[in-house]
């Protein structure tokens, strides 16, 4: 059997769930799950127990300015990231949560407005689908890329019934490679994200100027 019929495990009987519990539930919920699964030489495992955070999907953007080859991040305080020995600021493209039969398009729209003030100048072009925790988390994160202008950037924002407190930073494409280079930016999703734009960036700039008279997109309908 190859990798690629692997994928998904239960469409071939290779992998039996013997038991799910969730002892926590909050904003987070995590399973505990007893299983067994297919080995590579055709057995079945032992039973196995794994604790699984169930997070769901979620979206990523990055806000890219072609005309003045900038991108639009925020910084917000991440009590996790300190824990684990990172900066408490954390520099991060926008992202949120999909809600329940929520496009991820609409996500990122909703998201951009929310987190920045600012709306979309134009397409949204898929990155990558990547798990930030595969081993832990259920997690995944489906990462886009799309025109704002970057003039209009400024202020906090936020959710206030969240608690959300959101500065909004332009940087430089320079001053993302520069801030990459010295370990400031420490995220997977925003990693991710920055590293393809600095590949496709003049791909983006041609792509963007020849469509700069197109209307902004409209949210999806749900």
């Amino acid at each position: 059997m190859t990798g690629a019929d692997r994928k998904d495990p239960a469409a071939w009987g290779g992998v039996d769930i013997v038991e799910t519990t969730t002892p926590f539930r909050r904003f987070l919920r995590v399973d505990t799950i007893r299983f067994r699964h297919r080995l590579f030489s055709g057995e079945w495992s032992a039973v196995h127990t794994c604790d699984v955070m169930r997070r769901g999907a979620a979206v990523g953007i990055v806000l890219y300015d072609p005309e003045r080859d900038a991108v639009v991040l925020i910084e917000q305080f991440r009590l996790a990231a300190m824990l684990a020995g990172g900066s408490a600021y954390q520099l991060e493209i926008v992202a949120g949560l999909v809600g329940p039969d929520e496009p991820p398009e609409a996500v990122a729209i909703r998201e951009t407005k929310e987190e920045t003030g600012l709306v979309l100048e134009g397409e949204l072009i898929p990155i990558q689908r990547y798990l930030p925790s595969c081993g832990a988390s259920d997690e995944s994160v489906a990462l886009y890329c799309a025109p704002v202008d970057a003039s209009r950037a400024g202020g906090v924002h936020g959710a206030a019934d969240e608690g959300e407190d959101i500065r909004t930073v332009v940087k430089t494409l320079a001053e993302i490679e520069a801030l990459i280079e010295a370990g400031a930016i420490e995220n997977g999703h925003s990693l991710i994200g920055l590293y393809w734009l600095l590949r496709h960036r003049e791909e983006l700039r041609r792509r963007w100027a020849r469509s700069a008279s197109s209307p902004p997109p409209a949210a999806p309908a749900r």
